[in-house]
């Protein structure tokens, strides 16, 4: 059993180094790869990235900016491991969970396990964000007759055997919805865990926007309408 780390990357020199390093210091009883996604860096993370290789971690370097949801949907083609996580490149969530997070995979429970922030509570998430996300969640939850409390959460954790099963198309940071819609309409269980969150502001590096939302909308009501 091995377990594959998808990490999208887009100009994050200050935290590079160290979510790699928290990353690979995470121990579990299964092997671990890690596959790291450049979307066209200009401020430096490439090169911190090239002196980054090693024997556990696949550096892929893309030609141009497509956006998370391109960079995660390369990383699943890469990925060897029979459990696939999603890990966001800043430091607002902490690796360490990796344990709790695939632990209902390996119980045979389920095949699908999100990382929700608001299990507990708001988090410290600036009320704009925290609105937001709950506006997308709950349309998820009416359109798809589920129960979750955070579609947008980075740390999603998969069966390879589920994203096969999808057929992903988004490219950028809709792609957190069109993943949960069509793990629903399959009718994946997804089971949530609830995770530590540290959130940055856009001073920080945050790269998500107000459109962002719209379109996540827009994707939601899609594969409810799309066969």
């Amino acid at each position: 059993m091995k377990i594959s780390v998808i990490i999208p990357v887009y100009n994050e020199k200050e935290t590079i180094k160290e979510i790699l390093r928290r990353v690979r210091q995470v121990k579990l009883d299964i092997e671990k790869e890690i596959i790291v996604l450049d979307g066209a860096s200009t401020d430096g993370t490439r090169e911190i990235l090239e002196e980054e290789r090693d024997n556990s971690t696949r550096i892929i370097f893309e030609k141009e900016r497509k956006g998370k949801g391109a960079a995660v949907r390369e990383g699943f083609k890469h990925a060897s491991g029979e459990i696939i996580i999603i890990q966001d490149a800043d430091l607002e969530l902490d690796p360490n969970e990796y344990p709790n997070l695939i632990a209902p995979i390996l119980r045979g429970e389920t095949s699908v396990v999100f990382g929700s922030r608001f299990l507990s509570g708001r988090k410290g998430l600036y009320w704009p964000s925290y609105l937001a996300n709950r506006i997308i969640t709950l349309l998820a939850n009416l359109l798809f007759n589920a129960t979750l409390t955070d579609i947008a959460t980075c740390y999603k954790v998969l069966k390879k055997e589920v994203i096969n099963n999808l057929n992903l198309c988004c490219n950028g940071f809709d792609f957190d919805a069109e993943i949960t819609a069509k793990i629903l309409k399959k009718g994946f269980k997804i089971i949530e865990v609830p995770v530590d969150y540290r959130p940055r502001d856009y001073t920080q590096g945050k790269k998500i926007h107000w459109k962002d939302g719209f379109r996540t909308l827009y994707i939601l009501m899609k594969c409810k309408i799309k066969e």
